[in-house]
């Protein structure tokens, strides 16, 4: 689900420079996110600086939740002295377990970060679960 290192992205910014290639020919660079569990939420946060909000699109399929940005190109005319920022469309798609409530997730774009708040569904968060006995005793279990 993950990619830690991409070990094309350096020989692409060569090719890149070289060819003199867009930013919209190349592949585009991963985007790079964080994911942990806070208390019944699942959040994530994707870094997107200098991406317009408007570009930004998030799409949730079953349990498939894919996120799309754009950068778009600098004009065709403009002397570049440094391009190392990607531009062109970004995507990722993150694959959620079915742990998770899809139907209630939030989402936010602040500083450049879009920031994704899954809450736990109901059916995976822990619960008790009475025992009932032929006695007056009745005892609580952790499910």
């Amino acid at each position: 689900m993950l990619m830690r290192t991409d070990p094309f992205r350096e020989l692409d910014r060569l090719t890149q420079q070289m060819l003199g290639t867009s930013g919209t020919l190349a592949r585009p660079s991963a985007m790079p996110m964080d994911a942990w569990r806070d208390g019944d939420t699942f959040r994530v946060e994707f870094d997107l600086p200098g991406i317009d909000p408007d570009s930004i699109d998030l799409d949730v399929e079953r349990n498939v939740v894919t996120v799309k940005a754009e950068r778009p190109p600098r004009a065709e005319d403009t002397e570049m002295l440094a391009a190392e920022r990607p531009r062109g469309v970004f995507s990722r798609q993150l694959v959620l377990g079915d742990n998770l409530d899809t139907e209630k997730i939030s989402a936010s774009y602040e500083a450049g970060v879009l920031t994704l708040l899954i809450p736990v569904a109901e059916q995976a968060k822990p619960r008790k679960i009475a025992i009932a006995s032929k006695g007056e005793d009745r005892q609580a279990i952790n499910a």
